[in-house]
């Protein structure tokens, strides 16, 4: 079963194009990641989608994830509410839905 990541961000003011930059300079390989995006949701603010083959994938990945996300960190501004800088969910996939045309 297929399962996703997504985690959402704001960017402090000034510090956009350098988090966008740490973005496409990544390279890391995780075990059954299938892929993902960035998306501009609002000014400054952006949410992460990512693709696994499983949940078993992606918890795996978590730690190497995390240490991904430190080296942006100080470039994220805390959301409220308790969350921190981030507002990740996951979870695997339960409907499909293709692209009709």
């Amino acid at each position: 079963m297929k399962a996703f990541n997504v985690v959402r961000f704001r960017v402090k003011t000034g510090e956009e194009e350098r988090f966008l930059d740490a973005f496409r300079s990544e390279n890391a390989t995780f075990d059954g990641y299938r892929g993902g995006a960035l998306i501009k949701t609002g000014e400054r603010s952006y949410c992460f989608i990512g693709g696994w083959d499983d949940m078993d994938s992606l918890i795996a990945a978590r730690p190497q994830m995390i240490a991904l996300l430190d080296e942006t960190r100080s470039m994220l501004e805390d959301l409220g509410g308790g969350l921190g800088v981030t507002d990740p969910v996951s979870g695997e996939t339960v409907v499909e839905l293709p692209a009709r045309r």
